[in-house]
């Protein structure tokens, strides 16, 4: 006998039809023996049906602690359908919103981004939820919800279902966790661009939050952070009304919730080399030819930026004359670059964090430090997700140092 957590998205309770048939595999899941957690999202389009009428009547008037607790409203009404569902087809079942006395996920007072209490969360989880399965009851459990200390509701934000569910599954130690949306699984690509799109039988945390990062919105990456490496977890498609049907498993550790900046200093010493030639951005094929040359030479790139009429590169300091020299036969033998130089040590920190995607002005707290202590910057490159900067190596201790006392 298991413990799973299933969380259904909003599609896929989004029709009488489907909440019978999310019901369904619910108590079929419990029927083979399994222990059963229910988290349940806003029926399809309630969200964003509330909060175009809070603009249209109250407009920017409306408080955090209103908002919130007009948003609820869609989640409150899902797990008492569905808990209704359930007891239809002869099972036990409660549902649990941010006024039951059992309700587990406790937060700070940020009403529409909250920060969960793991500690007192994880507490509740084990007194009230664990009690009704041992119980033979399915709890039915609000989604994207919490409740601060002071008793108001709160939500989690962005894929803040997800996070509960991960979440709950995290505090009762279960077996799986198990996102049932209105997708297959994980795709190879948007199968909505490309129809060659295939299933992706497994991917990684790691590459799952990458690609939800990227755009991808089958699952949010704040919940991977509960992610626990020893608890099974796959998104399935609602359609098949099966929460045994195959899916994407997501293996792997969780993204560290309490790792939220990483700061790295390489400690190799790297040269950095500039082609230039004109109006290189309209020169199809470039970038190719230049990333050929050096990796038939078995040379490696830490970094790469492109301009109007130069292109850097950064290697390491022991393979960048080699490099240099590739690259001069590249310049000589064709008509598009004019020249190249070797330059100086370059020191290279990387600062990385998936919170980055939240987080305006996260580039300028970085190099306003480095400006008020004249260090120059040869090179910054950034993502998402991440942030790269190349500095003169003499400055590189100096501007980990500081990167470090401005973001930790």
């Amino acid at each position: 006998m298991g413990i799973v957590v299933a969380k259904f998205g909003g599609t896929s309770v989004g029709t009488g039809e489907r909440i019978q048939k999310a019901a369904n595999s619910i108590v079929n899941e419990y029927m083979q023996g399994n222990k059963v957690v229910v988290v349940v999202s806003a029926i399809n389009k309630t969200t964003d049906e509330s909060i175009k009428l809070v603009k249209e009547s109250i407009g920017d008037t409306v408080t955090s602690k209103q908002l919130a607790g007009i948003l609820s409203m869609g989640e409150m009404q899902s797990v008492r359908i569905m808990a209704a569902t359930i007891e239809s087809l002869g099972v036990k079942s409660e549902f649990i919103d941010p006024y039951s006395e059992k309700w587990p996920v406790i937060t700070d007072s940020d009403y529409l981004n909250a920060k969960i209490d793991k500690e007192e969360t994880k507490r509740r989880v084990q007194e009230h939820i664990t009690k009704l399965i041992n119980q033979g009851i399915i709890p039915v459990i609000c989604g994207f919800l919490g409740r601060d200390l002071e008793g108001s509701i709160t939500t989690l934000g962005r894929g803040g279902s997800d996070v509960s569910a991960f979440l709950i599954g995290h505090c009762i130690e279960a077996d799986e966790v198990v996102i049932v949306t209105d997708v297959k699984g994980v795709m190879s690509t948007d199968p909505r661009k490309l129809d060659n799109a295939e299933k992706l039988d497994k991917i990684t945390v790691e590459e799952m939050v990458d690609l939800a990062n990227y755009g991808a919105q089958v699952l949010h990456p704040n919940a991977l952070r509960y992610k626990d490496p020893d608890i099974k977890a796959k998104i399935i498609s609602f359609e098949y009304g099966d929460l045994r049907v195959n899916g994407t498993d997501i293996i792997g550790p969780a993204h560290p919730e309490d790792e939220v900046i990483s700061i790295m200093k390489l400690n190799e010493k790297l040269s950095v080399i500039a082609v230039v030639g004109e109006d290189l951005m309209n020169k199809q094929g470039i970038i190719a030819d230049i990333t050929s040359k050096v990796s038939s030479n078995g040379i490696g790139i830490y970094g790469i930026s492109t301009g109007e009429s130069s292109i850097t590169l950064f290697f390491e300091e022991s393979d960048a004359i080699k490099a240099h020299e590739v690259l001069h036969e590249l310049v000589i033998e064709g008509d598009i670059l004019s020249s190249i130089s070797l330059g100086q040590k370059i020191a290279m920190i990387s600062v990385v964090s998936h919170d980055f995607i939240d987080t305006p002005g996260i580039i300028a707290s970085i190099t306003k430090p480095l400006h008020e202590n004249d260090i120059n910057i040869v090179e910054l490159s950034s993502s998402q997700t991440s942030v790269v900067v190349f500095v003169d190596w003499e400055d590189g201790d100096r501007t980990y140092d500081l990167i470090r006392e401005t973001l930790q």
